[in-house]
């Protein structure tokens, strides 16, 4: 999702410092031969810190080119990310070694029960070797899965711990072995009703091979994502009872993750009329949202609330994320009109005036915009038989 970064007084350390001028100096490349320079100088910088768990200097570097104007925070997050899900091994007795990346498959689901999430026990996660090597790897690669099907909540929450995971898993994948994770280090997972899980691992390959099938000659990314939604999806229909979901392609895991958000907000508002749909038995025709922006320092979401009809009363809302990159100018809220009129809701009202990045004392759920132009919790229709999530991611 969105990552904002405020201005603060940081103290600048020599590796900020060396971190901030190589990504300047990058920046200003004019020719690849100088862009491999610079990138060998700061790549050595950034594996060190992630090697030693130093996070407060990469986000110092972050934060000072961050709004600078110009291209150095982009070339510096990129190559940051990039050193956190990737590596070079090299290996005893081979002059190549192994290129190893970190890798994430997202499922998007929802439910109206809570979303599994936990340890994939051995005969599935064999099922799922299977169909990703036969449909998303590239044929000489090695790779090993974490046994743990993902939340939100459970992935790594910096570079380093990214960095860590990626070393964790690469020891068993380069000899084509799972991990085993223990859930109880694991933190605990909220229930939304629409969600995504990820299954994690990593991928190794001689230094300059292919890592997916579609980087081979007759692959294509395309039939790689239909392959893995229709054979590998009978596998994750056993792990997601329940669920309605859709398979996103396996890829790096920060690009999986990037895809994974984008793909989320357009399926959490399908996930929120057909939810309502079938718990209240009523059309989508029959439900009216209400779109309104929400702020902190400056625009963080939209919120998306439902009534039944004409009434007043919101019976359900979904959070629009920003990711990185929009801000008020993007117009997301016909992006949001757009996929609410698909999903057959007729009236859509789209609310302008600013509204405060509010959410309930009690339980903590966000408030969302009522027709009268109003933040108020979201409340489904008694009687409810049991209890349903209140928002969606």
């Amino acid at each position: 999702m969105k990552r904002s970064r405020f201005a603060r007084r940081t103290k600048q350390t020599p590796d900020t410092e060396a971190l901030i001028h190589y990504a300047t100096q990058l920046s200003l490349s004019g020719s690849r031969l100088e862009d491999a320079y610079w990138e060998h100088r700061l790549q050595g910088v950034i594996d060190r810190l992630l090697r030693g768990q130093d996070e407060a200097a990469l986000n110092a570097a972050l934060d000072h080119l961050y709004g600078s104007g110009g291209r150095a925070y982009d070339e510096l997050a990129d190559l940051v990310e990039s050193c956190a899900e990737s590596h070079h091994h090299p290996l005893a007795g081979s002059g190549a070694g192994q290129d190893v990346l970190l890798f994430a498959a997202p499922v998007l689901a929802w439910s109206r029960y809570a979303i599994p999430a936990g340890t994939i026990n051995a005969e599935l996660l064999a099922t799922l070797r299977v169909q990703l090597q036969a449909h998303v790897f590239a044929a000489e690669v090695r790779f090993g899965l974490a046994d743990f099907m993902f939340s939100p909540d459970q992935l790594p929450q910096s570079y380093c711990e990214t960095a860590a995971l990626r070393e964790k898993l690469a020891k068993a994948a380069l000899h084509g072995r799972d991990t085993r994770l223990d859930p109880a280090q694991m933190p605990e997972t909220m229930n939304f009703l629409s969600d995504t899980r990820y299954l994690i691992g990593v991928v190794c390959a001689a230094a300059g091979a292919p890592l997916f099938r579609w980087q081979e000659e007759d692959g294509s990314r395309n039939e790689a994502l239909k392959q893995w939604r229709n054979q590998g999806g009978e596998v994750l229909r056993s792990l997601l009872p329940a669920c309605a979901f859709d398979a996103l392609l396996p890829q790096s895991f920060h690009a999986a993750i990037r895809e994974a958000d984008r793909a989320s907000r357009p399926y959490s508002l399908r996930s929120a009329v057909a939810f309502l749909q079938t718990t209240l038995n009523v059309p989508a025709a029959n439900l009216r949202a209400v779109v309104a922006p929400y702020y902190d320092r400056q625009l963080e979401e939209y919120r998306v609330g439902f009534t039944l009809g004409e009434a007043t009363e919101v019976i359900h809302g979904v959070v629009w994320p920003l990711l990185e990159h929009e801000d008020e100018a993007a117009d997301l809220p016909g992006q949001i009109e757009a996929v609410l009129r698909e999903a057959g809701v007729r009236e859509v009202l789209v609310l302008d005036h600013r509204f405060p990045l509010e959410y309930c004392d009690d339980c903590g759920a966000p408030l969302y915009p009522n027709p009268e132009g109003e933040p108020v919790h979201a409340e489904l229709p008694e009687p409810e038989e049991e209890a349903m999530p209140r928002h969606l991611h």
